[in-house]
């Protein structure tokens, strides 16, 4: 037993419980005073005071609310404490329904920079890196995000709060695609399978917000250099703010030369791409973010007796910034452009030409408030303004067009272990407006176990060419989300389950020659994911299975049926294995046959490998080879019923990461 402060002439006892278990290490005193002890083992505790009268006595516990009485001291024995635990403010609610966030969580590191890099599949990108995880659909003929049998163009992508137009950059047909952005410029990545809240408009099915680092501290610079890609990048530091660039050049020649493949390139693939990003912090605590980034990109390719040759600007830029306004409230105030331009000689038949040009501008103004420590709320407006022209003889159209939009969220704790999030996205197109209910109710008893339920409507605008043949006549399509999520964290161990469900409703339909908004459809299946670091030191295991089911009746489908690009199982295993200086990693993907008209092709398989050796504090080896096998897996069938697959049956990829200044490896694009 405890014994503490032997000079009174009153004992003060008792024992301290959560009503439950008894609480060993609680401090016990007298207010006011230097007067009293820490509970012992079995909670204890038992002190002397010089105290006589009414007196304060006070307990506190981490992890519970602060427990006083008043008493005279005389009666303040043989007493029984009961504590009750601490409700997590509002502030400290994290519900992880239906998303991944990338970075450090508790005891878990779900995937950062490094691991995208590292992936066995991925070749350094985050669009190959999020397809490690449930939800998402392989389709290997152009290598985007398709998630729980939504297309790819469901899936959008938000930079610091700011939509990007085109997040990817551009390839010849039936060949994958890379997301645009270097992993290495983000801190923070929550990739949103569904059931997101009313911030988040013009994606039916998810949503990949990221958010660039902040303001550097010191110097940085570095290269990089491998048989397709070579890259330079660093920052500048001042003392309030920091200035970054990033160069980096795509070529696939050399390696075409080296190593055989199926296409007949008149013209390598390369890649042109700068970046640059300004930040500043302001004595008032105001922060300013600006990010600018170019990419060209450029093929020929012999197609029967055409001469394709392909060329894209891709242009986007953004401005933020945001800004404490007292009283718990937050400014924060955004704007972007996207521009893109795509040109195609020889893109159906000899001597065609094919021109499309896509700019939208995107305004965003939110204010942000605790208001206590049960309620945050948020409201904003938003506005994307957007041009689209195409020529393509004899077919052109120029089409301008914009969306109006304003939604209010409120994260509401209704008991200590219950959170509801409850948000309206109001949108307005010509003479269309949706109001678009979202909620979230969650059930967080503890730090290892999250259940929710998800609900709500999700809307998006037609693509231009749909939009531009029907004499803009297509209303907005529409989504309704349900999704039930069960997470739960053992020590080294992560097991997630989601069923979830989706209607469509609005989708552009061809009925007799003319686009309807009469398409619709469902999707409905079980993500299943595990994380485990049990099973010997140093490795890192996960498996995630989707399964999904879902039908359409949309484009020019003449009844309903399951798309194209969908598959029924996904199955990815990896495994990280990390010894003195070396990572291994393994993956394993597995999907099943797709559906076409012409047949279903058969299951997909890639087995992937990589190693990354740190030779010294600075320099980084890395090395990759996808489908270790020499699988030749078929991805669909063109119109004529032949296989389409991919240029190569394996790529191998090494590359050597330098930091220049700093002495930590993989800075070298860390803005």
């Amino acid at each position: 037993m405890a014994v503490c402060n032997i000079q009174a002439q009153t004992i003060i006892s008792g024992t301290i419980s959560d009503g439950k278990e008894t609480l060993a290490g609680a401090n016990v005193f007298i207010l006011g005073t230097i007067e009293g002890c820490l509970s012992d083992s079995l909670g204890r505790f038992s002190f002397t005071t010089t105290q006589t009268g009414e007196v304060t006595l006070k307990v506190t516990f981490i992890g519970f609310d602060d427990y006083t009485l008043k008493a005279d001291a005389s009666k303040l024995h043989d007493l029984s404490i009961r504590m009750s635990e601490r409700a997590t403010t509002i502030n400290e609610v994290v519900v992880t329904a239906s998303t991944f966030s990338f970075g450090k969580s508790d005891n878990f590191k779900t995937m950062d920079a490094l691991d995208v890099v590292m992936a066995g599949n991925s070749c350094g990108d985050i669009v190959a890196a999020l397809q490690t995880l449930p939800g998402t659909q392989t389709v290997g003929e152009d290598g985007k995000l398709y998630v729980r049998g939504g297309e790819s163009e469901e899936c959008q992508t938000f930079v610091n709060g700011m939509h990007v137009l085109v997040p990817y950059s551009t390839n010849t047909e039936n060949t994958a695609v890379r997301g645009r952005f270097s992993p290495f410029l983000f801190k923070g990545i929550n990739f949103s399978l569904g059931g997101y809240s009313g911030e988040y408009g013009q994606a039916l099915s998810s949503v990949l917000p990221m958010e660039t680092t902040d303001m550097a501290t010191s110097d940085k610079y570095g290269v990089s250099a491998s048989l397709v890609d070579w890259n330079i990048g660093g920052t500048k530091a001042f003392k309030t703010s920091s200035l970054s660039f990033n160069a980096a050049l795509t070529s696939m020649g050399l390696y075409d030369r080296l190593f055989s493949q199926r296409q007949d390139f008149t013209r390598p693939y390369r890649k042109l791409s700068g970046e640059a990003q300004y930040k500043k912090e302001f004595a008032c605590g105001g922060v300013l973010k600006s990010y600018a980034g170019y990419d060209l990109t450029s093929v020929g390719l012999h197609v029967d007796d055409r001469q394709l040759s392909l060329k894209e600007h891709n242009v986007y830029a953004n401005v933020t910034y945001k800004a404490p306004l007292g009283c718990g409230t937050t400014l924060f105030t955004g704007i972007a452009n996207s521009s893109v331009f795509n040109d195609i000689d020889d893109a159906v038949t000899a001597g065609d030409h094919y021109h499309n040009f896509r700019n939208e501008v995107h305004l965003k103004a939110e204010i942000r408030k605790v208001c206590s420590d049960v309620l945050k709320f948020s409201t904003g407006i938003e506005d994307y303004i957007r041009n689209s022209q195409l020529r393509f003889a004899p077919y052109e159209y120029h089409l301008d067009y914009n969306i109006l939009a304003a939604h209010v969220d409120a994260q509401w704790r209704v008991m200590p272990k219950v959170f509801l999030n409850m948000s309206a996205r109001l949108e307005a197109m010509r003479n269309q407006w949706l109001l678009m209910p979202r909620a979230t109710l969650s059930y967080i008893p503890n730090k290892r176990l999250q259940l929710s339920l998800v609900a709500g409507r999700y809307s998006q605008t037609p693509e231009d060419d749909y939009l531009a043949q029907s004499s803009k006549s297509l209303v907005q399509s529409t989504a309704d989300h349900a999704i039930l999520s069960l997470q739960y964290k053992w020590q080294t161990t992560l097991l997630r389950i989601e069923p979830y469900w989706k209607r469509y409703h609005h989708l552009p339909l061809m009925e007799k020659g003319v686009w309807q908004s009469h398409g619709d459809g469902t999707s409905q299946g079980v993500d299943i994911y595990l994380e485990d670091h049990s099973l010997f030191r140093n490795l890192t295991t996960t498996l995630a299975y989707s399964f999904n089911d879902s039908k359409r009746l949309y484009r020019d489908y003449t009844e309903e049926r399951t798309p194209d690009y969908a598959s029924r199982h996904n199955l990815r295993l990896t495994a990280k294995y990390a010894i003195s200086k070396t990572i291994i990693g393994l993956a394993e993907s597995y999907t099943s046959g797709r559906h076409f008209p012409q047949g279903t092709t058969p299951y997909y398989n890639s087995v992937d490998v990589n190693l990354t050796y740190l030779l010294s504090p600075k320099v980084i080896i890395y090395t990759s080879l996808n489908n270790i096998f020499g699988r030749t897996n078929i991805f669909r069938y063109d119109a004529a019923g032949s296989p389409v697959t991919a240029s190569r049956d394996r790529f191998f990829y090494i590359g050597i990461f330098v930091s220049l200044k700093n002495n930590k490896a993989y800075d070298i694009s860390n803005f």
